[in-house]
């Protein structure tokens, strides 16, 4: 999450508890088939190379409503599968395909305890499909959880650093290895940045072996959304103070140099959360002005606008870029594709 985008609270409680009393919809039934979204957004083409992610003319649709603050989706499973989108601030994550809906699939997703005052977002926060099963920036927590998808039992995986605690995980991605790069903001704390109950003076990101060891990546800059390139080699990361940075990583997955990917001063693309990494390596980032898709070498060739903030996206299976924007989840027909796990 990033207050920098202001978020939107209307009756969300309320909303939730009515997806999750609603019947679902039978896969395949005609309620189902003529199911028709609002458009609510729309394509700006900035460069004749987006024509190969996107369609110019494609609509953007919202398919879920009723989050306090949307966050994280992935999608599970081939085509026919389902979205999982984390409500961070209700501590919840809700689950929806086109046949069923909406429901609520976790509920607390993050933390379970008696009341805290440290806490600002109790909830999870970035989802991931790793080591079989759910893996979660648990900002509630504190910690990098895993969830299996059957059972719903959770296990932590990650939770200090050099013997002090994390700031509240935020965003993660899967390395080809199997390990798990994260960001740390403290945007889960009361204060946030200025939070008394942090234990570090950085927000780190980390990288978590597949032993669940953690080594540091970077610990200078104020790091969001987090992604890969298709190789494995280059790791980029949001910076709250000056745009996408990205990391040149050696066999072993460590860092060798850091560079600035898109300078925010100097080309003006003001806020910035999560993002995703497609086949081509081209970057789905989350800006205030939607999400901004920019080629491997940081050159924006277009911009996703909606009605609303967008926090973060996923690239599905059924050929959709998802996105979460403030209390709902939107998408858009894509031609771009996910990397494979």
């Amino acid at each position: 999450m990033n207050p920098d985008f202001p978020m939107t609270r209307r009756g969300a409680a309320a909303s939730l508890l009515a997806l999750a009393a609603a019947p679902a919809l039978a896969p395949g039934s005609a309620k189902a088939a003529m199911q028709s979204y609002t458009v609510v957004g729309k394509v700006e083409r900035l460069d004749p190379a987006l024509d190969a992610l996107i369609d110019a003319d494609a609509p953007v649709e919202q398919v879920l409503d009723g989050f306090t603050w949307s966050e994280g989706p992935v999608w599970v499973g081939g085509k026919d599968g389902f979205l999982l989108v984390s409500d961070v601030p209700a501590n919840k994550i809700m689950s929806w395909s086109p046949a069923r809906g909406g429901a609520v699939w976790l509920s607390p997703s993050g933390y379970a305890g008696p009341e805290t005052i440290s806490l600002r977002e109790a909830g999870s926060n970035g989802l991931i499909l790793a080591r079989g099963g759910l893996v979660i920036g648990d900002s509630g927590n504190r910690c990098v959880s895993f969830i299996d998808l059957k059972t719903q039992k959770k296990t932590v995986l990650a939770s200090s650093f050099d013997g002090k605690r994390l700031n509240s995980p935020n965003d993660l991605v899967l390395a080809r290895d199997g390990a798990i790069y994260f960001t740390d903001p403290p945007w889960g704390l009361k204060g946030d940045w200025s939070s008394p109950y942090r234990q570090t003076e950085y927000s780190g990101v980390y990288r978590l072996g597949t032993d669940n060891v953690l080594t540091m990546i970077d610990k200078t800059i104020e790091p969001n959304g987090v992604g890969l390139s298709p190789d494995g080699r280059t790791l980029y990361a949001t910076d709250r103070k000056s745009g996408w940075v990205a990391w040149d990583l050696d066999a072993k997955g460590a860092p060798t140099a850091r560079r600035q990917l898109v300078d925010r001063a100097a080309t003006g693309i003001d806020g910035g959360d999560g993002l995703k990494v497609d086949r081509a390596g081209n970057l789905w980032a989350s800006s205030k002005d939607g999400i901004s898709i920019f080629t491997p070498a940081g050159k924006r060739i277009g911009i996703i606008r909606a009605d609303d903030v967008i926090s973060n996206c996923e690239l599905a299976a059924d050929g959709h870029l998802y996105m979460s924007s403030n209390h709902r989840v939107i998408r858009i027909k894509v031609k771009a594709r996910k990397l494979a796990a």
